[in-house]
């Protein structure tokens, strides 16, 4: 079943229960989806890869709203912002731990011969496309930064 009728059919049970968080972020979801398929203007569905990515991107978006929320000390408004992050991580694939990306970043670093902060873009580039929806790109970068420097 692809992201759009899991959304969907999500939307009802939410709608069922009476769920408003969940049904805002389904919500998010639906539209981000309609947006992106019209954007592209084709009538053919959207790669698995490019929905991992548009789900990644509206985590993403969440999350560092609610750091904002934070750091200025609006935990009212950060709340709602981390509960529709839980609700749209279900649609990720599941995320690798600190120490399984560190061991892929090791492999790749190994594999490249890098060993230098001059081979962090060519690193990053390997292990963005190996760690594709697996893990989010901030992590993948500290992780790489702190083993070639």
């Amino acid at each position: 079943m692809g992201l759009q009728q899991q959304v969907m059919e999500q939307m009802k049970a939410a709608m069922k229960s009476k769920d408003k968080v969940a049904l805002e972020s389904l919500r998010a979801i639906k539209s981000a989806l309609l947006l992106a398929q019209t954007e592209t203007g084709s009538s053919e569905k959207m790669s698995e890869d490019d929905e991992v990515k548009l789900v990644q991107k509206l985590v993403k978006q969440r999350r560092d709203s609610a750091a904002i929320f934070i750091e200025q000390g609006r935990q009212d408004l950060a709340d709602p912002e981390l509960a529709q992050v839980a609700v749209i991580e279900q649609f990720l694939p599941e995320q690798l731990s600190e120490d399984e990306i560190e061991k892929v970043v090791v492999q790749i670093i190994e594999s490249t011969g890098a060993s230098s902060m001059k081979d962090m873009g060519k690193v990053m580039g390997m292990a963005s496309k190996q760690l594709a929806g697996q893990a989010d790109g901030k992590t993948i970068s500290t992780i790489v930064k702190n083993k070639l420097s």
